[in-house]
């Protein structure tokens, strides 16, 4: 992911000035939130998820559930809206979801979640805006 150019750029200096210290340490430096900490964890209503770093719109509220992981999960993604890679710190090996618009980091996808898709998109809450429908 490192070397591929994203259709929104920013220098290290931009970024730092646009996202918070939390959200410059999830979305660029790769950090993980700690659990149950994010106020979008308890987000019901319809609407949309988008990037915090580039209002890029990645899920539908429609998708979201209560994994009781302590971070938002979603079944899938806008189609298009993210990308994924391989992760291997902490000595395993994950898939990383990133937005496809600036390659922040956004979380994890398991294949531990509820039908259709099987699929539980485990997602750093402050690299989330949501907007109401």
């Amino acid at each position: 992911m490192d070397t591929k150019t994203f259709p929104v750029t920013r220098t290290d200096a931009e970024w730092r000035a646009k996202l918070s210290s939390e959200q410059y340490q999830v979305m660029r430096a790769h950090g993980t939130e700690r659990p149950g900490s994010c106020a979008l964890l308890a987000e019901k209503r319809p609407g949309t998820f988008s990037c915090a770093g580039c209002d890029t719109p990645l899920f539908e509220g429609k998708v979201k559930f209560e994994s009781g992981t302590g971070w938002p999960s979603f079944n899938e993604p806008i189609p298009g809206a993210t990308e994924d890679s391989v992760d291997d710190s902490y000595f395993m090996r994950r898939t990383e979801v990133h937005c496809a618009t600036c390659g922040s980091h956004l979380g994890h996808v398991f294949p531990d979640g509820p039908p259709p898709t099987g699929l539980r998109y485990c997602i750093n809450g402050v690299a989330l805006n949501f907007t109401p429908a």
